[in-house]
């Protein structure tokens, strides 16, 4: 992960480098996309909720899945997000917000149906970890200057080479255009890599918090199992909260998955196997 942001780093470090000698004059579209992106970290999270028709509950309205969350953050020493519900038959479960302290966690009543109380624990606890190790935050910094490229590269092509005709221009916007495009396509698959490990990570911080990784290897294979059940209209309108899931909505195939935002289900179950016999032998020992 650490290898993964370096050379994200060093990617828009170079754009940047590359567009100020350039002499294109970006200042106001730099204002606007930074505009864009503080309302993604602000509002991202009420409107992921509101496109999953998820609800925040009272500890009243939901006692189980608050007692289930309060306990969880005490032990991963975190602050009680607020706890939404999402009245679907799609069985997940995400987690949003740019802070610990203004985050959220959701459950569908998929899920919560689905699952026994120790591996709705483990599926929590993935959630919480994702809190604590403020991944929506970091997956935001990160695609600042992505979308910078793209606009260039949308309004290039758009627009045409020297924008205000001068051939002079040309050339320099030319290979503005180029860079952006350049920055934009491997910006995506570093963050595609990002994405897969902070899943991972999430994993293994669920698993250790809770002390059974094998709680959260059979929550896995239950979601994904399960998901191959659920009507393909309904994994089409949730498909879009792909990324924040613990498991994404569709099956994938070989291409497919080089653009995946999770890893594969083999291996996240294989890695959770190594940390259980771990765990086993650290127990004996």
């Amino acid at each position: 992960m650490v290898l993964t942001l370096l050379l994200l780093g060093a990617v828009y470090v170079g754009f940047v480098a590359i567009f100020l000698a350039a002499g294109a004059g970006a200042t106001l579209m730099l204002v606007i996309i930074g505009g864009m992106v503080l309302a993604q970290l602000f509002l991202s999270d009420k409107i992921a909720l509101a496109a999953m028709g998820a609800k925040e509950v009272s500890p009243e309205q939901a006692p189980g899945l608050h007692a289930l969350i309060e306990r969880l953050c005490i032990q991963a020493d975190l602050p009680k997000p607020k706890v939404a519900v999402a009245d679907i038959q799609v069985p997940n479960a995400f987690a949003l917000g740019r802070s610990q302290k203004k985050a959220t966690v959701c459950a569908t009543t998929g899920i919560m149906n689905l699952l026994s109380p120790a591996e709705l624990e483990g599926v929590m606890a993935h959630e919480l970890a994702h809190v604590k190790n403020r991944d929506v935050l970091i997956m935001t910094i990160a695609s600042f200057f992505a979308s910078v490229a793209a606009m260039i590269t949308q309004f290039g092509f758009l627009f045409g080479g020297g924008m205000g005709g001068d051939d002079e221009e040309g050339p320099g916007f030319l290979v503005v255009l180029l860079v952006s495009l350049a920055v934009y396509v491997i910006s995506f698959f570093l963050m595609l890599a990002l994405s897969r490990y902070r899943e991972f990570s999430a994993d293994r911080g669920a698993a250790l918090v809770t002390g059974r990784p094998s709680a959260l290897s059979s929550a896995l294979m239950k979601i994904s199992d399960q998901m191959n059940r659920v009507p393909q209209q309904d994994l089409r309108a949730a498909g879009e909260m792909n990324a924040f899931f613990i498991v994404p909505t569709g099956v994938k195939g070989a291409l497919q998955t080089i653009f995946a935002t999770h890893p594969p289900m083999e291996k996240r179950i294989e890695r959770l196997g190594e940390l259980e016999r771990q765990l086993q032998l650290g127990a004996r020992a």
